[in-house]
């Protein structure tokens, strides 16, 4: 009897799980809602309006379509938008509507019988704007409207406020934000303190100037241009003067640097998710505005570079060897981080986001180096660390809250081929026509196996790790108002 105690009590101290492993797992995959779980359709509607009350309805349309529009506007794409919107609309009782999301537009139908005409509204998306806070607050409004049962009054009231309200950070923090980036990623390149920091005040002065012209309105095309011949600028200073001085530095990293800032912002997820998912007039949209503002910076370096040239000023060589290696890991875990920090930062990202950005950014770089190391290209290697940020993000971004989008867009970022896309251009200008396009074509199929990977990775995400309450229902059940009931009077 001692024996098989003995034993018994053997197989309970294995099973027992250990507190710290079981604190770090839920504080990475905890089962809490996020946009990351696929938005259900409401199986019966939770606040039922009149379909005779043109006013109630154009309301309800109103609040969909608005919402879809902060969704859409921050880069989401549009088979998610278009469930969001659905989802709205659904939720007060219409749930027979036809949606069509294009690249600036959303239009929607609701069908109200056959005794009715059909109600519909439309809303044009005038801008594009990268702030995260505001995404992180539609989201939660979301989930709200399903959850507390919000009437559309209220919703549409705290919708104004959420997109009337200020940025949570000062413009000056973003600009710095942008300029930690850039050093970030021309250590992650493999620069010293001193091509750092002239990439720091490099994409500070980028990123100052193209707020002054933005206010005149130049097009974001001319933008971008003035953005690459900034950042050529002390590249080539550096390079006239590095060999007078003594100064042992790779001036190319800072425009590397520089385009990558410059990509960065550019929703190449969107269109790649798009094209994906079958939406391919709004893929082709967004990734023609890709293209020519990468174009737009090319333009800027190519020009600035040619006036170098002319001047008899020293343009910085490119060396065609591997930037990323295996060899300075823990530098380049830590680069990778805070890129991904910085640039969740500079988007206006929640608090709580920075630290997931951050896991996200050095996962992916970890990734990227391992299966590179492990004999693959970097288009490969890219698709797979993407992969891992797409699912992580979206993991990750449960527990803090937040849009997996905002993760995940952070995440890969470091892993841009802001280098690949200089190398293409400086082999174009000196007549090297087989190497530029081999490096063009390489940063283009890079920036699309990013896209592809995360889009991939939160596909994976929402159909295998899904809430403990999706898994044992299959859907979000309605919820339950209880009302508390009055007490009768004492006799």
């Amino acid at each position: 009897m001692d024996h098989l105690g003995w034993r018994r009590g053997l197989r309970l101290r294995r099973a027992r799980p250990i507190p710290v492993v079981t604190q770090a797992v839920g504080l990475l995959v905890a089962d809490r809602q996020a946009t990351a779980d696929t938005i259900v359709t409401a199986p019966t509607p939770l606040q039922p309006i009149d379909l005779t009350d043109d006013a109630r309805v154009a309301e309800v349309l109103e609040l969909a379509v608005r919402v879809g529009e902060v969704v859409l506007a921050s880069g989401t794409g549009v088979v998610d938008t278009t469930t969001t919107v659905r989802f709205i609309a659904a939720t007060y009782g219409l749930s027979r509507c036809s949606i069509d999301v294009t690249y600036d537009a959303i239009r929607i139908w609701a069908d109200r019988g056959p005794a009715l005409p059909p109600a519909s509204t439309m809303r044009i998306v005038h801008y594009r704007a990268l702030d995260f806070t505001r995404l992180a607050a539609v989201d939660r409004l979301t989930r709200r409207i399903r959850n507390e049962v919000v009437p559309p009054d209220q919703a549409r009231a705290a919708l104004d406020a959420i997109t009337s309200a200020p940025h949570p950070y000062h413009r000056w923090t973003a600009t710095a934000a942008w300029s930690l980036m850039a050093a970030a990623i021309a250590a992650l390149l493999g620069a010293g303190a001193l091509v750092a920091a002239v990439s720091f005040a490099t994409t500070a002065a980028i990123d100052r100037t193209n707020r002054i012209l933005n206010r005149y309105g130049l097009p974001f095309f001319f933008q971008h241009m003035v953005g690459g011949a900034i950042a050529a600028i002390p590249a080539i200073v550096l390079a006239s003067l590095a060999a007078r001085l003594g100064i042992d530095a790779d001036p190319t990293l800072i425009i590397a640097a520089g385009i990558t800032v410059l990509l960065s912002g550019l929703q190449l997820v969107g269109s790649v998710q798009d094209a994906i998912t079958g939406a391919p007039i709004t893929a082709t949209a967004r990734m023609l505005e890709v293209m020519m503002m990468t174009g737009g910076i090319i333009a800027g370096i190519a020009l600035t570079l040619r006036i170098a040239d002319l001047l008899d000023a020293t343009v910085p060589p490119v060396y065609l060897t591997s930037a990323r290696d295996i060899t300075d890991l823990p530098v380049q875990i830590l680069a990778g981080a805070v890129a991904a920090l910085a640039f969740a930062l500079a988007c206006y990202a929640e608090r709580r986001a920075l630290a997931a950005a951050a896991g996200s950014g050095a996962a992916g770089i970890i990734c990227f180096l391992l299966v590179q190391e492990a004999g693959f290209g970097p288009v490969i290697s890219s698709g797979a660390a993407a992969t891992l940020v797409g699912l992580a993000g979206g993991l990750m971004a449960r527990r803090a809250l937040t849009p997996p989008l905002v993760v995940a867009v952070a995440g890969i970022t470091p892993l841009l081929p802001g280098l690949k896309v200089y190398r293409g251009l400086y082999a174009l200008l000196n007549d090297e026509l087989l190497i530029g396009g081999n490096q063009l074509l390489s940063a283009f199929g890079i920036g699309c196996a990013l896209a592809a990977g995360v889009t991939l990775g939160e596909w994976c995400d929402r159909t295998v790790r899904r809430p403990r309450i999706l898994r044992r229902f299959g859907s979000l059940r309605r919820p339950i108002v209880r009302r508390r009931r009055r007490s009768s009077p004492a006799h």
